[in-house]
């Protein structure tokens, strides 16, 4: 019979049924390998999302495209997720893991092999059909990390565990920022020849690299465990059979404060995303011939992100304290923010690579406390739904502060385009204040 998931909670909240019915769940060593496998599948499809922005004076070059195309490259990652992300969620709750991850992992496959036929310079068509597919598949990516947590991952793990998952997305982005500046060469000089034997390597590594992982995927990735790894989501299992996609989606529509975390989460995210699409053009306005620089101070913010993912994932395993680990790095999001701004135009380019570094810890740090904060206000509701919606207004969000950003540049210069990305991350900051400490799936506990 369908029960209502508001009485589930109520249920769970009051202790065991009164039948004292004793809920056998086990956790299984198999999880490591399903969430490793996974990590290196979110980071060959992230890494692609950063792949040309990087090296966007290069891609103009080859191409003969304007700045705008270029940038399209990255922004179609975010214009692709909003319309797929509920048939993406609905196929996830419907079929679960397993088959969401090979349709995403057989999708960026096709798009990157795609990529290896586009090294001409009229083929940019080409090139950006190859990253549309692959932008695509992101939307069977980025909602899996809290899901795959809580369906093979015991209550004190689960939070370090999505950390992990999202971390897979970071070492993506790192890689993007890292290899195509170094394995594409690029001056006004450089002959196109040249630049396309660098592209022709970098997608070629790219297609055979994510061919493998499809593979792997195919072999050991499973859905889910035979036991449910705690009776919270032996529970939430029975709330997902028993309810209809579109009831889930309309009680999160209806909850004060997983909305209050949607708009500050696509605040902050948003403003992440804008930051590294511009990276580039940041970096070699103040500092000559740094496009090497520019991914390296790339990877500077995201390694130091996987870091602050890592080490937030433990503190809400040990603390449980969801809103104000939240709060606590959204003001230091905010600091650091406020610090990379005044500190861009020093002249010192290892003081830009400190400052940027310190804004990643806590900016990209912010990733799965969003993702478990989210989980945690809307339990027993589907996770990969919650975050999927979380990840859709980010791509709003993050396609809005790319067009503002790249606005206010051009006519104010970077400085107050800065401020005017810090005044909104300080709204944001007030947002996360005023949620709510709801914490229901803690309370669910028994």
């Amino acid at each position: 019979m369908s029960k209502r998931a508001s009485n589930y909670v109520k249920a769970v909240e009051g202790g065991p049924p009164p039948t004292h019915q004793v809920i056998e769940s086990k956790i299984y060593k198999r999880r490591w390998v399903v969430l490793g496998i996974f990590v290196l599948y979110s980071a060959c499809n992230a890494m692609q999302w950063i792949q040309y922005s990087i090296i966007t004076d290069i891609v103009k070059q080859y191409y003969d495209v304007g700045e705008f195309a270029v940038y399209m490259t990255s922004m179609i990652y975010m214009i692709t997720y909003v319309p797929f992300i509920f048939p993406a969620s609905y196929f996830l709750d419907k079929f679960g893991l397993r088959y969401s991850t090979i349709l995403g992992a057989v999708g960026t496959a096709i798009g990157s092999w795609i990529k290896c036929f586009s090294v001409s310079p009229d083929l940019f068509w080409l090139t950006f059909t190859g990253q549309t597919i692959v932008a695509v598949s992101q939307t069977f990516i980025l909602s899996v990390p809290a899901r795959l947590a809580a369906v093979w991952f015991g209550p004190d793990q689960v939070s370090s565990a999505c950390s992990i998952g999202v971390f897979g997305n970071q070492l993506g982005v790192a890689i993007g920022f890292l290899f195509p500046p170094m394995m594409v060469p690029g001056t006004p000089d450089t002959p196109k020849n040249t630049i396309g034997q660098g592209l022709s390597l970098m997608f070629y590594l790219v297609a055979g690299a994510s061919s493998v992982i499809l593979i792997l995927i195919l072999l050991f990735f499973k859905d889910q465990p035979p036991l449910p790894p705690s009776p919270a989501q032996a529970v939430q299992k029975e709330v997902e059979a028993s309810e209809h996609f579109m009831s889930s989606l309309k009680r999160l529509f209806t909850n004060y404060g997983y909305l209050i975390l949607l708009v500050s989460y696509a605040i902050n995210v948003g403003i992440f995303y804008a930051l590294s699409t511009l990276l580039s053009t940041l970096v070699t306005t103040h500092y000559e011939n740094a496009s090497i620089d520019a991914g390296r101070i790339g990877l500077s913010i995201v390694c130091s992100g996987m870091v602050g993912s890592v080490v937030c994932g433990i503190i809400l395993d040990k603390t449980h304290r969801f809103k104000e680990t939240t709060l606590g790095v959204y003001i230091f999001s905010f600091i650091g923010m406020v610090i990379f701004t005044f500190t861009l135009d020093v002249g010192k380019i290892y003081v830009v690579y400190i400052t940027a570094s310190i804004l990643g810890f806590f900016m990209t740090g912010y990733l799965p406390v969003g993702f478990e904060f989210a989980a945690e206000l809307t339990y027993p509701e589907p996770e990969g739904t919650s975050a999927g919606l979380l990840n859709a207004m980010v791509q709003i969000f993050g396609v809005a502060f790319i067009s503002l950003y790249t606005e206010l540049i051009e006519v104010w210069g970077d400085r107050w385009a800065n401020i005017v990305l810090c005044v909104i991350l300080f709204g944001g900051t007030i947002l996360a204040y005023i949620i709510p400490n709801d914490l229901r799936r803690q309370n669910a506990k028994f």
